[in-house]
């Protein structure tokens, strides 16, 4: 029983601290939202983009060099 009663007080200890410290977080705007979110799709774009070429390229060498 008293092992119930120490889980419980910390288990409480803990949800009162993450709400403190949820009170500190600076949520970002929508509008700064939207601007990482489309910066991430572009970079992601990009490089796979990137990575498709290298791919295709090294695929043919492979090919050449192999016969």
């Amino acid at each position: 029983m008293d092992r119930v009663k120490v889980i419980a007080e910390k288990t409480k200890q803990f949800l009162a601290g993450s709400k403190v410290e949820l009170k500190k977080v600076t949520w970002p705007t929508p509008k700064q939202t939207l601007a990482s979110t489309s910066v991430v799709i572009i970079v992601v774009i990009i490089v796979s983009a990137f990575l498709g070429i290298v791919d295709f390229g090294l695929t043919k060498v492979v090919k050449l060099v192999l016969g």
